[in-house]
């Protein structure tokens, strides 16, 4: 039996748990490398053999989609010579990172765990070290296997497709409403038990075109007006993001129907948690109304979430057959 330690590759993005302050205290910019981020964690060296890749360097909002297909490329690309990855970003859209992933990603793919920091390393208590220890424990241990791309926060790991960054400022900022933590690192263990299924990948990273379909995104809101075809200029699909279950003011019906006859139209609870309803109402505006004027129920994924999977399945050339049923199986 071999003892030699897993081989993790640590690939950093910047973000905060990269950054540091000026001399003042003030005005944090991601500045550490991934070499500096692993001298930062005691013990480090015990978890696994560590490869490091610096692969971007800003704060996770200017990444993009296309970022991401370029980070599951290298993933894909090293996965023969490593046993899991860990990735480091700012926590701003670490969720949406960690979801792409997940639809990118083979099922054979080796465990790649995204974790960040909501303290910068020039803050008291700054929670990047430790987070960063229990993802590379998460990624080197044998229960990672097989259990796709997951976040690792605070000690506790979690589903991309559920998990959400639940406050700005608070250092156990991140939490899964719909499932709750899957698994958590207590005294350098690691506990998976509640993972699911993996569902097969939307497509492969290497089959994304350099070129991806834009896909718009609106909340309704009291008294929200009619979408117009001049405010979907330019989309190849729209995410609607509707009150409770599935619902919109009666008044803009219409105009959501008119654009869901052009490009695909997609419905999610702006409540970020439960289900779009199927047929408990019938009022106009309701979620039946909805969909049977032709709009994609996003069944239990968020806004966000919703328009990243439409984004890989325009790209891919699916139908709106296809695309519903991938909305349909997503839980």
């Amino acid at each position: 039996m071999s003892d030699r330690l897993p081989r993790v590759l640590v690939v950093t993005l910047g973000g905060t748990i990269a950054s540091v302050p000026d001399p003042a205290g003030h005005d944090a910019v991601p500045r550490l490398g991934p070499d500096e981020l692993i001298a930062s964690v005691p013990g480090a060296e015990h978890v696994a053999t560590l490869r490091t890749e610096s692969f971007r360097q800003f704060p996770s909002g200017d990444l993009s989609v296309a970022d991401v297909v370029a980070l599951a490329r290298l993933i894909h690309r090293r996965a023969p010579e490593i046993d899991g990855v860990v990735v480091t970003q700012g926590t701003d859209t670490l969720e949406e990172t960690s979801y792409l992933l997940e639809l990118l990603l083979d099922r054979d793919a080796p465990p790649v765990v995204l974790t960040g920091a909501m303290r910068n390393a020039g803050l008291a208590g700054a929670d990047g070290p430790g987070n960063l220890l229990a993802a590379l424990r998460v990624a080197a241990s044998p229960e990672a296997r097989g259990a796709g791309p997951l976040v690792v926060f605070a000690d506790e790991i979690h589903l991309p497709r559920f998990v959400r960054k639940q406050h700005s400022s608070r250092v156990h900022g991140f939490g899964s409403a719909n499932a709750g933590p899957v698994g958590w690192v207590v005294e350098g263990r690691v506990r998976i038990p509640l993972l699911p299924r993996r569902r097969e990948p939307v497509c492969s990273p290497d089959s994304v075109p350099a070129e991806l379909p834009a896909v718009g995104i609106i909340r309704v809101g009291l008294g929200s007006g009619p979408v117009l075809p001049e405010h979907v200029t330019g989309f190849a699909g729209l995410v609607v993001e509707a009150f409770g279950g599935g619902h919109v003011p009666s008044p803009i019906v219409g105009s959501l129907a008119a654009v869901a006859e052009h490009i695909p139209v997609v419905m999610a609870s702006r409540t970020g948690a439960g289900e779009v309803y199927e047929s408990t109402y019938a009022f106009p505006g309701s979620e039946r109304d909805l969909l049977e004027h032709g709009l994609i129920s996003a069944v239990a994924l968020d806004g966000i979430k919703a328009r990243l999977q439409l984004i890989l399945l325009l790209a891919s050339g699916a139908d709106r057959d296809r695309i519903r049923a991938r909305y349909e199986s997503a839980v």
